[in-house]
């Protein structure tokens, strides 16, 4: 058992038969009553966001999540083919259990698959991923002052907006975490 007093960021818990992974604490120290954590946890099943207020030193499970290096093969329908690259083994998910991942997502791409006593949760991808500009409105030269933007397709069929400078062909670079341009990639 873990207590609410050593709460970290990343920390991964059991709680009402779920899964979280704490996203933020917070101590809190009224004047008056006892101290608490206020904490925002990420169900790691459903993606969903919930706060939650623990005691403080409240007991609580932790939950021991494996993280195994895979690979993207490919996509099947609505199944996405992960492959081990040590024993070749072959695992299949759900394109609903990593509905936001699939945006970023490219043949032959390395990611960690993240499980729970043998129950998959999803995939954990780089922080960064370098995609191609498949379709975007010819660029402006040498307008790269403003902060004007255009909307552009990458490779896996996502669409966000990138710099007017940017053209179909190109390789940018995307933060996975928000899903916004990072960087034209070299």
């Amino acid at each position: 058992m873990i207590s609410s007093n050593d709460f970290k960021t990343g920390l991964t818990i059991k709680h009402d038969d779920n899964i979280y992974q704490i996203i933020e604490f917070q101590h809190v120290k009224p004047g008056k009553g006892s101290a608490f954590v206020r904490s925002k946890l990420r169900n790691l099943r459903s993606g969903a966001i919930v706060e939650k207020t623990w005691r403080a030193g409240e007991k609580v499970e932790p939950a021991m999540i494996d993280k195994q290096p895979m690979q993207f093969i490919y996509a099947d329908g609505d199944m996405y083919v992960f492959m081990n690259t040590q024993s070749y083994e072959q695992i299949e998910i759900p394109k609903k259990q990593i509905e936001y991942e699939s945006n970023f997502l490219t043949e032959g791409m390395e990611v960690n698959v993240r499980s729970f006593e043998n129950e998959i949760l999803g995939v954990e991808l780089p922080e960064k991923v370098n995609m191609e500009v498949i379709e975007t409105v010819p660029g402006v030269k040498g307008n790269t002052a403003t902060h004007a933007t255009k909307d552009a397709t990458v490779e896996s069929g996502y669409t966000l907006q990138v710099p007017l400078f940017i053209n179909e062909g190109d390789r940018i670079v995307i933060n996975t975490d928000t899903g916004k341009y990072s960087t034209k990639a070299n």
